[in-house]
């Protein structure tokens, strides 16, 4: 099932989400309708918080799309990551390292918002799979921004935070606009304060 997205203010994006168990209601359902929530809308990565759950709960899908496979062939360079499709309940940052790389990220709950973000080139995270099974993993390159990104949902930190001072001001209407429904995304939103 499609779930609705929620948007830039709804309160549930800043809150520190909260672990859970095996037995959290109906979770292997929520997990399947992340996925298709998160293929419809286009992402890589979504977060519980993003669909209104309070959880310590996201999933990353870093596999190129086929039009960028296509794009992906022409270039002489190949990709510098391994993509990959994983679930991350109850994650727990252990270390991040490598120097700060600049990328532009954007967020689904943030439509029409795109920003450069410094982040470290590594991190390294302790998390269960679906299945409950503990993991400890570190991820690197592109992998590691799309997994920084979906960790700071889980603690209640939206990548415009992160934003440079004149990049925030700049943007600073438009995420107000945002607040009150004044948007378009081609998907369904869930406003804080819809006029």
């Amino acid at each position: 099932m499609i779930l609705s997205i929620y948007a830039y203010g709804q309160p549930v994006l800043k809150r520190v989400a909260e672990e859970i168990t095996p037995d959290y209601p109906e979770l292997k359902k929520l997990i399947e309708d992340m996925w298709e929530t998160m293929y419809l809308a286009d992402g890589v990565g979504i977060a519980a918080p993003q669909v209104g759950h309070g959880i310590r709960l996201f999933v990353i899908d870093t596999h190129p799309k086929e039009e960028d496979e296509e794009e992906e062939k022409e270039e002489k360079e190949p990709l510098k990551y391994v993509p990959m499709k994983k679930v991350f309940i109850n994650a727990q940052k252990v270390e991040e390292t490598g120097k700060e790389w600049t990328f532009e990220e954007g967020c689904l709950s943030i439509p029409d918002i795109r920003g450069d973000v410094d982040r470290q080139e590594v991190i390294r995270l302790r998390y269960l799979d679906e299945n409950f099974v503990e993991h400890e993993e570190t991820f690197d390159s592109l992998n590691a921004r799309v997994v920084q990104h979906e960790y700071d949902h889980i603690e209640g930190v939206l990548f415009t935070e992160r934003l440079k001072p004149l990049k925030k001001q700049l943007i600073r209407r438009k995420l107000e606009k945002i607040k009150i429904g004044e948007c378009k995304a081609d998907y369904k939103l869930k406003f804080a304060m819809k006029r």
